[in-house]
């Protein structure tokens, strides 16, 4: 079970560190996405904070903090519910599966970190 925890806690280590790089340049498939939804550009930053946060509470936890990882998994689980309703509210379906992904790889992540736990 280590060995699935591991693999999909880096890969959601890597999309979310990488999606928060997209954010802190304002790449332009940020500014789209974001405008398609109803996101102020003021936020962008922000949110690329919260993505990285819980990619290196991802990284700690893999180094053995102790629930740290599963706090960071649970933020980010939080974090991609309010991506996919911003992307309801705003019916914008055509790239929903980024967020919806990003949702499953977290909950993933959290439900192997805590199964380890016990």
């Amino acid at each position: 079970m280590f060995t699935a925890y591991l693999i999909v806690a880096i890969v959601t280590i890597v999309l979310n560190a990488g999606a928060a790089i997209a954010d802190f340049v304002y790449a332009p498939f940020v500014l789209q996405n974001s405008a398609a939804v109803d996101v102020p550009r003021s936020w962008i930053v922000p949110l690329g904070l919260a993505k990285a946060a819980g990619a290196a509470g991802l990284i700690l936890g893999l180094f053995g903090v102790p629930y740290l990882g599963a706090a960071a998994a649970a933020g980010l689980v939080l974090f991609y519910i309010g991506a996919v309703v911003a992307h309801v509210r705003a019916r914008v379906f055509g790239n929903m599966v980024v967020p919806g992904g990003l949702l499953a790889l977290a909950a993933v992540v959290l439900v192997l970190d805590l199964a380890q736990a016990r």
